[in-house]
């Protein structure tokens, strides 16, 4: 049974994601109503410290409140192999005793927040703009104060793991790191951005003090000021609590290991006496400044509709396709929760079905103009909020995209069924799928045995082996055109 803080994990998890696939739509959306507002980050150039921080500032005059919003162009890609979390406890100790966040929510009615992703740190602060100055204050101790030590380290470093032990038991979960490790491996990406409990064991002080003296710099950052505070007072309070903060002495470039052709069997993870199965199906998309994301994008949620109706089983369950994009490349997932094995085989093998469709024929012009309509109207209504438009101006930075934003804007809204078809047929033609499966593996094994072969983690064989009276089935093939 599940814990209430258990719970309360997986909906933060989910609300991650579902942010995660729609920042592209927020891109293409909400350009042209920021360009109206003299907004458009492609035309704003930032401020810059002399300690290299750029900072950009939008003054709204008459509102009472204002955003500081810093991100760290760096993040959880970076964490040393074996030791994933890193980035995640270096956002934990920006505010680890707590008394800013007490005093931001508490007294004034605020919002403080840091969140840690593949590339990059963030930290999000709101309270009224007559405490501009306090809250720059509080972000100068947090960013170029003194480290934890090593009981504060201790402490913090058990909390995370308590909270990833907690959030690690769901089902959608365990899904969802293991078609991330199926399908990178080694790479970066296919390790888990909170961490996991032995990960974190072996994270020690050091390594969070080498994180912070790596990227945890000036240089290495962006600010972005949204509010009721005119550019001269931010940039005089600024200069005062930011200017003092210590930039890189060297930026050593980090490589990544290209990562290797995924197992083609469906992997299944035991979850004994489940009656249903959590599933995905992931292949790899195309990166944040690819010129085919918003495309990409657009494909997630053809696919979502197709897939629903080609798996009526999955009807009243959860169910997402997304594509989400980052500095080094794409992940295109397919997931669901099952109601049964047999349905799991089934949702599965639809999933598949409909990628080949896609990658050899274009959306028919009804869906392809639902599914653009939705992106647009999901995010419409946010036009002109303080974090979308930060969000904007800090990816241009984080991904190199500045020349970019307003092609891309303008590119989407002159895609076609054929441009989506073709992306479709870049991810999906000859593309060899990761496959997962979490439930009853006895059952599961029996199920998926006839869409090819099967591995039960930890089995020294698949469960096929159990069953000779059962012939083994070919392996899967990779997706192709038929």
């Amino acid at each position: 049974m599940k814990t209430k803080e258990t719970k309360t994990l997986r909906r933060a998890s989910m609300k991650r994601a579902t942010a995660a696939a729609f920042s592209l739509c927020a891109l293409v959306a909400l350009l042209p109503l920021w360009n109206a507002r003299g907004q458009n980050p492609t035309e704003t150039q930032p401020e810059k410290l002399l300690n290299g921080l750029k900072v950009f500032v939008a003054h709204r005059p008459g509102e009472a409140e204002v955003m500081l919003k810093l991100r760290v162009h760096s993040g959880a890609a970076f964490d040393l192999a074996g030791k994933e979390g890193t980035a995640a406890l270096l956002g934990d100790s920006l505010f680890a005793d707590g008394s800013a966040r007490d005093f931001v929510v508490g007294e004034l009615k605020g919002r403080l927040e840091v969140a840690t992703g593949y590339d990059s740190v963030s930290v999000t602060m709101t309270g009224p703009a007559e405490e501009f100055e306090r809250l720059a204050e509080l972000l100068r101790n947090a960013v170029a104060g003194a480290p934890p030590g090593a009981e504060a380290f201790a402490r913090l470093r058990e909390a995370r793991t308590k909270t990833v032990s907690a959030l690690g038991v769901a089902p959608d979960v365990v899904a969802d790191r293991a078609v991330g490790a199926r399908l990178y491996g080694a790479h970066p990406y296919g390790r888990a951005v909170s961490g996991t409990p032995e990960s974190l064991a072996r994270v020690e002080r050091g390594d969070l003090l080498f994180a912070r003296e790596r990227f945890l710099t000036p240089d290495n950052a962006t600010l972005v000021v949204i509010g009721g505070v005119e550019p001269r007072r931010a940039m005089r309070a600024l200069r005062q609590y930011l200017g003092g903060w210590r930039k890189a002495d060297s930026r050593v470039p980090s490589t990544f290991r290209l990562p290797s052709t995924p197992d083609a069997r469906t992997l299944v993870i035991e979850r004994a006496g489940a009656p249903d199965a959590e599933i995905r199906v992931a292949l790899r998309g195309v990166a944040r400044t690819d010129a085919a994301a918003p495309a990409a994008h657009v494909l997630s949620l053809i696919a979502h509709e197709r897939w629903l109706a080609a798996a009526p089983e999955l009807k009243g369950r959860a169910t997402f396709v997304r594509h989400d994009a980052h500095a080094l490349g794409g992940t295109f997932t397919l997931g669901a929760s099952a109601p049964s094995t047999a349905s799991a085989a089934q949702s599965l093998d639809a999933a598949r079905k409909v990628m080949r469709a896609l990658a050899t024929t274009p959306p028919s012009a009804e869906e392809f103009a639902r599914a653009r309509s939705a992106a647009v109207a999901v995010l419409t209504n946010n036009a002109g909020r303080p974090e979308s438009v930060a969000d904007l101006w800090l990816d241009a930075q984080t991904y190199g995209a500045t020349a970019t934003a307003a092609e891309w804007a303008r590119a989407t809204n002159a895609l076609t069924p054929s441009d989506v078809q073709r992306v479709a047929a870049r991810l999906f033609t000859d593309a060899t799928p990761a496959s997962v499966a979490v439930g009853d593996a006895a059952r599961l094994g029996v199920d998926l045995a006839p869409l090819g072969g099967v591995e039960v983690l930890g089995a020294a064989s698949d469960v096929r082996a159990t069953k000779p009276e059962t012939a083994a089935p070919k392996q899967p093939a990779p997706l192709k055109r038929p």
